[in-house]
């Protein structure tokens, strides 16, 4: 079951704050390219306003960008998030792994995006799920709803912050700033975060399609198996999960 603790608890952050760390982040923890280098004065001075546990984990990384080699950069993030499933950034996978819940959960994301007008791209785009994509929906389209998926999946974002800890990583950096926006672990948390490190993610579920079987995959007949409802009414759509 998903974390719910912190559902209903609110950001200790300015909306303003919260909308900059976050969209900093997504850019920061999204694969690296000639653009984001590009981009390091502008985002250094972006979190330069924020709070201390959230800047200076922020400045680090950009600091360390700043000097970086494009190639090594990429390899490096390859070899963290695309290689190992520790530091997976879908956060649906720490939940469910590979079971037929995750497709499920998939949907039901994606269903919140649309609700409050936000759109996935369909070329190119990451999985509703992505830590950038809901960091990205978090601070441009509906902050309300990215809180209370970031908080149903905050046991699996510590535990991608254990196996950046582990490997040394320096996008370590980059999710210490996150969960400075987030609440801390407490109660059973700790205990849940215990087995999650000892067991892992669920096991596979009898009968699953191979459709259903990859990782990261949802099958292109979610949606009209899952049909969203009626379209939001309100704001514009914004496109979110592409390239950026």
């Amino acid at each position: 079951m998903p974390w719910r603790r912190h559902r209903r608890s609110s950001s200790r952050l300015s909306a303003a704050d919260q909308a900059t760390a976050w969209q900093v982040v997504s850019l920061l923890l999204d694969h690296p390219d000639e653009t984001l280098l590009q981009r390091v004065p502008m985002l250094t001075d972006a979190v330069a306003g924020l709070p201390d546990d959230v800047r200076m984990p922020l400045s680090r990384f950009l600091a360390r960008l700043s000097t970086a080699d494009l190639g090594e950069l990429q390899r490096d993030y390859v070899d963290t998030f695309d290689v190992t499933r520790r530091c997976c950034l879908h956060l649906t996978y720490y939940l469910h792994g590979d079971t037929r819940n995750r497709g499920a959960a998939l949907v039901r994301i994606k269903q919140d995006y649309r609700r409050m007008g936000g759109v996935l791209v369909d070329e190119d785009a990451e999985l509703p799920d992505h830590l950038c994509v809901v960091l990205e929906f978090g601070a441009g389209v509906d902050a309300d709803v990215a809180w209370r998926i970031l908080n149903d999946h905050r046991v699996g974002i510590e535990l991608l912050r254990v196996a950046l800890a582990d490997r040394g990583s320096p996008w370590l950096d980059v999710v210490d700033a996150l969960r400075a926006t987030l609440p801390a672990l407490e109660g059973d948390d700790d205990e849940a975060l215990e087995r999650l490190i000892a067991q892992g993610p669920p096991t596979e579920l009898v009968g699953l399609s191979t459709e259903l079987d990859a990782p990261y995959a949802t099958p292109s007949s979610l949606d009209e198996q899952h049909p969203s409802g009626p379209a939001h009414s309100g704001p514009t759509p914004v496109t979110i999960g592409g390239p950026r």
